[in-house]
């Protein structure tokens, strides 16, 4: 059966983080120092889709790693409410493909602005928001034929580790990134850990994770509405005690997402608790080699991303280009 773009492009992914590592190293030390020197006391991410979804992980890597408070900005504010913000001392840092969404555009105009010292992590250098900016950082992920994202967005997800790692000057974090790609590829040659019968049925689906697994499970979560038109929602494991957990009097599936970390022994207990409801629960973590803690999510992402397309082709979908949705998207 030939691969759908989608399965190629997430194969592509381990070669494009490896240059993009060596190529970015100099932009990365530059704006680790800039850093250091601001000392900002708060960092927000600007972002939609995605690229909002990459700056949940970063806003975790960077509490976690920096110990600096991250927000996620609201770009409506600016773009429908017309209101200014001060950011004094705070850096921006805005994610995107296109650069070329309206509300992002004026958002990150704002920002700067009213003091921000403001970076872009985008695909396309050519875009308007490169021009907007004090510095950009490259994702190197080439062109992305499929519609829905895959390398771009891991290829995010290691500028953002490696700029922090600079950041905090985290010599061990930076030397394990180099094993990164290896380790992409040996995911690559795995066994399905999600199969076209786990999907099959499927109308609704619930994703848990914990810390950076929360992270990730948001753009599982978006990924099954677009390729398979799930409903599909994330939650932390902590947080789904908090209510929802009445779901599983309604015979919901959940998938678990296991990041080797620091969370997942308390990320465990609560998933023990669900299978002594006898709740269905699919499961998804990455087999292997150990890496990393920070690099961990990163594999379970790769694997879900190649799960995903492969039974998308065996079921009818078409992962490529899902009905209804288009490569860039603009909004107000």
């Amino acid at each position: 059966m030939t691969a759908c773009k989608m399965e190629l492009e997430t194969k592509q992914t381990s070669d494009l983080i490896e240059n993009q590592l060596k190529t970015n190293l100099p932009i990365v030390t530059r704006i680790g120092t800039k850093l250091r020197q601001i000392n900002p006391s708060v960092v927000v991410f600007i972002g939609r889709g995605s690229s909002d979804h990459a700056g949940v992980f970063g806003k975790y890597l960077i509490e976690i790693e920096a110990g600096i408070p991250v927000s996620l900005s609201s770009p409506s504010v600016s773009s429908i409410y017309l209101k200014k913000m001060h950011f004094k001392n705070a850096v921006v840092i805005v994610i995107s493909q296109s650069g070329r969404s309206p509300d992002i555009l004026t958002q990150v105009r704002m920002a700067r602005t009213h003091g921000a010292y403001t970076i872009a992590i985008i695909n396309d250098e050519t875009s308007p928001i490169a021009n907007l900016v004090d510095e950009v950082l490259p994702i190197r992920a080439n062109k992305e034929i499929a519609v829905v994202a895959t390398k771009s967005y891991l290829c995010t997800l290691t500028a953002l580790i490696q700029l922090t790692a600079q950041w905090t000057k985290n010599n061990v974090l930076l030397q394990e990134l180099t094993k990164l790609p290896m380790a992409l590829n040996k995911i690559n040659a795995q066994k399905p850990l999600l199969k076209p019968s786990d999907l099959q049925t499927l109308s609704s689906l619930v994703i848990l994770g914990r810390g950076f697994g929360f992270a990730i499970a948001k753009e599982m979560a978006l990924k099954l509405k677009e390729v398979y038109s799930i409903h599909a929602e994330a939650f932390s494991s902590a947080e789904f005690l908090h209510g929802p957990i009445a779901l599983i009097q309604h015979e919901v599936v959940l998938l678990d997402i296991g990041v080797q970390d620091e969370s997942l022994s308390v990320h465990q207990v609560r998933i023990k608790e669900l299978e002594e409801k006898n709740t269905n629960i699919l499961h998804l973590s990455p087999l292997g080699d150990h890496i990393h803690p920070r690099l961990s999510p990163l594999l379970i992402m790769q694997r879900f991303y190649l799960d995903i397309a492969q039974a998308a082709v065996k079921l009818g979908f078409n992962p490529d280009a899902p009905e209804g949705l288009k490569k860039i998207t603009r909004t107000l």
